[in-house]
């Protein structure tokens, strides 16, 4: 069975979207001149990575500030005296413990799912990931509580580095499209759904300028990264 290479090479998808649609690269040129330089590839395909750890991670930064996230985080990492958050070390501290660190009531259940589910054999780790395309890895997470469809597919962009991811349901990625093609309203998920498909098979790429494009159609320049860890 073939397996994923983590990440793709930037300047070929960046000649290639650029080639493929005319009005995206007039947008990227614009970007581009900002960013002094086209958008690089990110590091963390080349590091370590461990599945169960980085959607616990994601659970407890959800609706909350970086800071605070992270706060509640590192008093989690204190109790259970470990950095490592999975089914064994979470399992070291009681539901109240965990409350105490701040965590809230339905996260607390979502760890506890996520916990359970790993314990199963249920939660695919990164050699198995490597082996399985983006719609298999989306349904082996998605069931998980707390987790959707929209923190799979950033870590299948920043984790992971496959190249053909659109979050057609995130509001930049939407926004970004609405001032590419010159649109009195965002897309609806299906329509933008369709029009990506003229980015393939460098969507991941095309969406790293569509959130940067919506950045720059609402104020100061703003750094791309939609990854929660």
């Amino acid at each position: 069975m073939p397996r994923h290479v983590r990440g793709f090479d930037a300047p070929t998808a960046h000649a290639y979207l650029s080639k493929r649609d005319r009005k995206l690269g007039a947008w990227m040129k614009k970007v581009d001149r900002l960013e002094n330089g086209p958008i690089p590839t990110d590091p963390r395909w080349r590091q370590k990575f461990d599945p169960v750890d980085a959607l616990a991670r994601a659970i407890l930064f959800q609706q909350l500030s970086g800071k605070a996230a992270s706060t509640i985080v590192g008093r989690v990492e204190t109790a259970i005296a470990s950095t490592r958050l999975h089914f064994d070390t979470l399992g070291r501290c009681d539901d109240a413990t965990l409350r105490g660190c701040g965590v809230s009531g339905n996260k607390l259940l979502a760890l506890r799912d996520l916990a359970a589910r790993e314990e199963r054999g249920e939660i695919p780790d990164l050699r198995r990931m490597s082996a399985m395309d983006n719609d298999a890895i989306i349904a082996a997470l998605v069931p998980i509580r707390g987790i959707g469809r929209w923190t799979v597919e950033m870590m299948l962009m920043f984790r992971l580095g496959r190249p053909d991811i659109l979050p057609v349901d995130d509001l930049g990625i939407r926004k970004g499209a609405q001032r590419v093609d010159q649109l009195d309203a965002m897309p609806a998920s299906k329509v933008l759904a369709e029009t990506g498909e003229r980015w393939g098979p460098y969507r991941s790429y095309a969406s790293l300028y569509l959130w940067r494009i919506a950045d720059i159609a609402d104020g100061p320049k703003m750094k791309v990264n939609r990854s929660q860890d």
